[in-house]
């Protein structure tokens, strides 16, 4: 067998198993989100409409997903910051807290949050975990129903560590960008207008 038929060979098996993951991955977040309850996302966005401004704060995976959530909301006009960033001001009554914690317990979004409350500030989250310390935080809650990072073992899916949590968060996240965009009169044209232009 030549090195090319070699190469080949395992171009060819490679390629099978990227399709059958991709079907994988499409299919579970699929099952995720449909899995989703509408009402406990709509409650969510009616709070990111009704917040002087928006604060959005998430660790690893999770929190940069919330970055790009927070970059659309920046689009539609929102004053929006990121937790950690060293121009981000003081949250106060009025705001909103947006968070994502798969297991509801990561220490730094937990604590912004209690911050948050003191504050009078409004929090929404999302995660896997309702009876978690983070829920109990929440004004508006959205259960992501996928397995926490640490379950291993899950008949909830067969990729790893949190991935179907934080692929489910972007969709999620996305399909509220594209909400509240639906209810403006505004063209893709003008939401560019806000874009970043110091690239």
């Amino acid at each position: 067998m030549t090195q090319r038929n070699v190469a080949t060979s395992t171009v060819d098996e490679t390629a099978h198993s990227l399709a059958l993951n991709l079907s994988l991955i499409r299919d579970e977040i699929a099952a995720t989100a449909a899995g989703i309850d509408q009402r406990q996302l709509a409650a969510l966005t009616a709070h990111i409409g009704l917040a002087d401004r928006i604060f959005v704060a998430g660790a690893g995976r999770s929190g940069l997903i919330l970055r790009t959530a927070a970059m659309r909301l920046m689009h539609l006009g929102h004053t929006v910051h990121v937790v950690g960033d060293t121009t981000t001001p003081a949250i106060a009554s009025g705001d909103l807290l947006l968070v994502a914690s798969g297991s509801g317990t990561t220490s730094g979004v937990v604590k912004a949050s209690e911050t948050a409350a003191r504050a009078g500030a409004r929090i929404a989250a999302f995660t896997t975990n309702p009876e978690s310390p983070l829920a109990a935080l929440t004004d508006a809650l959205v259960i992501i129903p996928a397995a926490q990072k640490t379950d291993h073992g899950s008949s909830l899916s067969r990729q790893y560590s949190g991935s179907l949590f934080e692929q489910t968060l972007f969709i999620a996240t996305e399909s509220v960008f594209q909400t509240l965009w639906n209810n403006t009169n505004e063209p893709a044209e003008q939401l560019w207008l806000r874009h970043a232009n110091l690239e």
